[in-house]
């Protein structure tokens, strides 16, 4: 392996890291925006509506996510292999075509500018940067890694989430056909089955990354062979085939399917933290302070695995799903899922690799660790605001009682504070985190 190859892909695979975690920032500021204008109606009306708002908010999530899972995968193939990424070049172009993609995207929410459906609400021309450039991202991983023998679990995870996720999010696009976009069954029925894989697909990236930090912090090779593991992978591919049954229990489709996503969903987050829970008696007290946030955020992500299967195995019951489908509940499972597992265990991945530019920031471990809590508490009592106001609101739809929509928001308002304020909490710890790392990046730089 060359140095200057090794030194690109080291480079290229920060940009993916800080740029995703400038998208969470961004992500955040749009997310807590949004719940303000609920306390607010009307608020920032004429040029920033919540209609833009929400998908500004979504997208950047959802590109924190695959920018820092590909850099995560980038840079820990290349320490999996122990040679030089394929094409540096490929590797560039994908980088750019991502940056691209997104800042078209972002520009066309605040301009106003829709054309596509939920979690991609941008004119459907704009995916074809971004999908070229994970057929890139796809060729460099499959040329560096050579072949599929005899590789531990995270290999398979990854090579699963990059197939998938090109599959499923091409298959998010067939509503642009008039036989699917005509018939409104099946048109919501592909949409909903569409997403609900596509997040199994970047779990596969989030969960193998995940699983080789777990043995570079151990020193341990053996989570990655153990039967536990290879459990976790054919659950977690089983989940994404057939889990997201439980998106659409309110459609009239066939009722094997809801069976069947009733029986899986949400398996995989158990074995997950059985993984996790065991890997952290394992860690020694000098590798815990070597890798000190990273170690914090994984036992971070641990307790909310716990908090999410919780909510959702009781959202996964038919009879159940009927009152909370559609209300602040769904957004409390999305938030606990996205911030508390995938987010955390991101984190702890991007601190790893940045480890060598953060050792002067986090000298004061006690400015860490009261931010590291804050945001954990915080994030807790937001999810359980919106839990609560997702109770209440399930009351409200399935009530004999016709109350006016606006009598029954109102009611709401004190929970909306709750999580408002519990927001910004949350946002201004993850900032100071997330800020003092980036600063410190680029003054290294200098």
């Amino acid at each position: 392996m060359t140095e200057q190859s090794n030194n690109k892909l080291r480079m290229v695979s920060r940009s993916f890291l800080l740029t995703g975690m400038l998208l969470l920032a961004a992500g955040m500021v749009f997310g807590l925006t949004g719940a303000l204008q609920y306390l607010v109606p009307g608020l920032f009306k004429s040029y920033l509506s919540f209609e833009k708002i929400r998908p500004l908010h979504v997208s950047s999530m959802v590109f924190w996510i695959l920018f820092a899972a590909s850099g995560g995968v980038l840079s820990y193939l290349q320490q999996h292999t122990g040679r030089p990424v394929y094409s540096n070049l490929l590797l560039d172009i994908q980088f750019k075509l991502f940056v691209l993609s997104i800042i078209l995207i972002l520009y066309q929410y605040f301009a106003g500018v829709f054309g596509g459906r939920e979690y991609w609400e941008f004119h459907p021309i704009l995916a074809i940067p971004f999908t070229t450039g994970w057929v890139l991202f796809g060729i460099n991983f499959f040329k560096t890694l050579g072949s599929l023998k005899k590789q531990p679990v995270y290999v398979w995870m990854w090579t699963t989430g990059i197939i998938f996720f090109l599959f499923t999010f091409a298959e998010s696009y067939l509503w642009l056909i008039p036989y699917f976009r005509n018939n409104i069954v099946n048109d919501m029925t592909i949409q909903w089955k569409s997403y609900g894989s596509m997040v199994g697909a970047w779990n596969m990236l989030i969960y193998g990354s995940s699983l080789f930090l777990l043995e570079k912090i151990s020193g341990n090779k053996k989570y990655s062979n153990s039967p536990m593991s290879f459990a976790l992978y054919f659950t977690g591919l089983f989940n994404l085939m057939f889990n997201w049954g439980h998106h659409i229990y309110t459609l009239p489709t066939h009722g094997f399917i809801k069976n069947v996503s009733y029986l899986v969903s949400m398996t995989e987050l158990l074995i997950l933290g059985r993984i996790i829970w065991q890997w952290k008696s394992s860690v020694t007290t000098a590798a815990r302070h070597f890798h000190h946030v990273s170690y914090r955020f994984m036992v971070a992500a641990d307790a909310w695995i716990f908090l999410t299967l919780l909510l959702a195995i009781v959202m996964s019951v038919p009879a159940i799903n009927v009152y909370t489908h559609g209300t602040h509940i769904t957004v409390a499972h999305t938030m606990g899922a996205t911030i508390g597992i995938n987010s955390f265990l991101l984190l702890a991945i991007a601190f790893d690799q940045l480890e060598d530019k953060t050792k002067q920031v986090f000298i004061n471990m006690k400015w860490l660790n009261r931010n590291y809590w804050i945001a954990n508490i915080s994030l807790f009592v937001f999810w359980i605001s919106l839990i609560i106001a997702g109770i209440l609101r399930s009351r409200w739809q399935m009530s004999g009682v016709r109350i006016p929509f606006s009598s029954m928001m109102e009611q709401l308002r004190p929970l909306f504070m709750l999580f408002f304020v519990s927001g910004a909490v949350l946002m201004v710890s993850l900032l100071l985190i997330l800020g003092q790392t980036i600063k410190n990046h680029f003054m290294r730089q200098l």
